[in-house]
């Protein structure tokens, strides 16, 4: 079997795949937390959707919405995507930030998880279909992504043994 039969996968279905992927995931960390009371487990919950967060809004600020935005008529999308990430970024900083307690801790979480939710529903129906039709470099964006993602996992996990 040759190389290009064994590889089915367009460049842009595996990159939009990783960041659905990414998604899934923190979704699924969100719906852990409802499901359970348990403080310590609530506070490792959060802690690494946090982490998942920060890297993939780094991943979409930094290499994919750049791309996107350069060959789109209608830039309202990205903007719109960006704010929704400054918002994020402001509720991960009060949830890391000084002792914050288990209540509001909790309902700060509760309100950055429907935001991100939201987005996710936003970009899935609405910004990945638009790129999917523009002419991108689909290999080197993916290339990029997977290279800083990398990256950027091992920083996380490299400050975490310090601790």
């Amino acid at each position: 079997m040759s190389n290009q039969t064994m590889s089915t996968v367009e460049p842009s279905t595996e990159l939009l795949n990783m960041l659905k992927a990414d998604h899934d995931k923190v979704k699924e960390l969100f719906e852990q937390f409802e499901q359970t009371a348990d403080e310590e487990e609530r506070a490792a919950i959060i802690g690494s959707a946090l982490k998942e967060l920060e890297v993939h809004a780094d991943l979409e600020e930094k290499i994919i919405y750049p791309a996107v935005r350069e060959h789109l008529e209608d830039k309202e999308l990205i903007t719109e995507s960006l704010e929704e990430h400054h918002v994020v970024h402001l509720l991960i900083k009060e949830l890391k930030g000084a002792r914050v307690k288990p209540e509001r801790r909790d309902a700060k979480f509760t309100v950055l998880a429907e935001n991100v939710k939201h987005h996710i529903k936003e970009e899935e129906e609405s910004l990945f279909p638009e790129a999917l039709a523009l002419d991108l470099d689909w290999d080197g964006l993916t290339a990029k992504v997977e290279e800083k993602k990398a990256k950027l996992t091992s920083e996380t996990s490299h400050a975490k043994r310090r601790r």
